[in-house]
């Protein structure tokens, strides 16, 4: 008993103290040079819903980019905001791809730029990975193909 209690107590200080702090650091493999992932401090409004938000920013860019994670009961939107370009990428159990943002999101004064996207690599991501895709991972993929969308 002491053993789990101990384990759990430990779980705890690691996930309170990496909260708000760089979760990875990667390579985008673009002009836009390496990339760091945070989790913001606070959950964030969009479209009337409190979301779980992580903040991308990269090396040789001024751009910071906000996904909104927003769980539905089938699947998992990320909805990728820039001040370039705004996308949403689905999970659901059969793959992981960029789309378009939902109406939901429009309305809330969301966009996507037809200008500022890149159609050819839109169409390359339509599907980046099948199967079922975990949080963590859906947010490094979107940190290292997000940059490939911008003209």
């Amino acid at each position: 008993m002491k053993r789990i209690f101990l384990a759990l107590l430990v779980f705890a200080c690691m996930t309170a103290l990496s909260y708000g702090k760089i979760i990875v650091k990667g390579e985008s493999h673009t002009s836009f040079g390496s990339y760091t992932i945070e989790v913001c401090d606070q959950p964030m409004m969009l479209a009337g819903k409190e979301l779980k938000c992580f903040l991308i920013n990269y090396e040789n860019s001024p751009l910071t980019v906000k996904v909104f994670v927003d769980k539905d009961k089938k699947c998992r939107n990320y909805v990728v905001v820039s001040d370039d370009l705004s996308v949403m990428y689905t999970c659901n159990d059969k793959y992981f791809g960029v789309n378009k943002l939902d109406k939901q999101y429009l309305t809330a004064g969301l966009s996507t730029d037809d200008a500022r996207l890149d159609r050819s690599d839109y169409f390359h991501q339509k599907v980046l990975v099948q199967g079922h895709t975990s949080e963590f991972d859906a947010t490094v993929l979107i940190a290292s193909y997000f940059p490939e969308l911008i003209k």
